[in-house]
């Protein structure tokens, strides 16, 4: 039995997942994630700023005590789109390894796209038709039109919500000026996804962690239920649009008092939901969304000890 541990500096979130391996078989065993905030004040300017910078010090110094109490075996760490942009990125990576002793991977938006097709992969049964698997970020976006067998295409847009916030939404709430502002510039930069997504024509939109987590708790919070403790639940089209379009007209007091809404992801929600509701109404052909709570850091777990005994 062996003890493996991941960690994964996303633009808006640090992740740290610890699981046991017993045979080709994960089970979780601790999961922490801090709200760092890496790219606030910076993204757009490809740096990270002196607060971004002590907030993540100051979690990877938690991270640490934690995995060297567990004694994993094998660590592995990644950092994404804010990192991959920023100018003192290398920097930042330096003083990690110095100060906390921790190696950090800068992955490329295609490897974080395989890496997230993995974890989704493990929490959903996928079947032979195409499905678009899509995961916000703060930095970048990944869209992965995949079936259980292979990705047929993927790409990571550097359209993720906290560069979308501080490019367009200046007001609280968001106006409908400023929404217009974003389809526009969302019709621009996701040229290529609506050309594939023609071509491949899927009907499901898996979405990935993150914001479609917090979609989920609010959905489950109005139906009255509890959220099933599934790795992967569904929820009906029109409830999602429905409650995307309901947060967009809502400022930042009124979103923190919807039932299910997660405090750390109230101020990216808005441009999050303008993403996920630009897909759906570019694309007819998409009618479904399932919810993975698998992402990149289960998806790195499978990747790399998957396939051993």
């Amino acid at each position: 039995m062996k003890k493996l541990a991941i960690v994964d500096m996303g633009t808006n979130t640090f992740h740290l997942l610890i699981a046991y391996k017993r045979g080709k078989k994960f089970i979780p065993l601790l999961k922490e994630r801090r709200a760092v905030k890496l790219g606030e004040n910076g993204i757009n300017k490809a740096w990270i700023n002196e607060d971004a910078e002590k907030r993540a010090l100051d979690a990877l110094s938690e991270f640490s005590k934690i995995i060297h109490n567990q004694e994993p075996e094998e660590l592995i760490a990644t950092a994404t789109s804010a990192m991959r942009s920023a100018k003192n990125g290398q920097d930042l990576l330096s003083k990690i390894k110095d100060k906390i002793g921790i190696h950090v991977n800068i992955i490329s938006g295609d490897q974080e796209a395989v890496y997230i097709y993995e974890g989704v992969k493990k929490a959903v049964v996928l079947g032979k038709q195409p499905v678009l698997i899509m995961d916000i970020g703060g930095g970048s976006v990944e869209f992965i039109i995949a079936n259980k067998h292979e990705i047929f295409w993927k790409i990571s847009y550097d359209i993720g919500a906290q560069r979308l916030l501080e490019e367009f939404q200046k007001n609280e709430p968001i106006t409908p000026q400023e929404r217009k502002a974003l389809y526009h510039y969302l019709d621009t930069e996701t040229q290529e996804l609506q050309e594939q997504i023609k071509k491949y024509k899927p009907k499901v939109l898996i979405g990935s962690s993150g914001t479609f987590d917090t979609i989920a708790d609010i959905y489950f919070q109005q139906i009255g239920k509890h959220r099933p403790s599934k790795t992967r639940v569904k929820i009906p089209l029109e409830n999602t649009l429905s409650i995307c379009e309901d947060i967009c007209t809502k400022n930042k007091a009124d979103r923190l008092n919807i039932p299910g809404m997660s405090e750390m992801r109230v101020d990216m929600i808005v441009v999050a939901c303008c993403l996920i509701l630009h897909v759906f109404n570019a694309n007819d052909e998409l009618d479904k969304l399932h919810v993975s709570s698998y992402a990149l850091k289960e998806g790195v777990l499978h990747y790399h000890w998957g396939d051993d005994d």
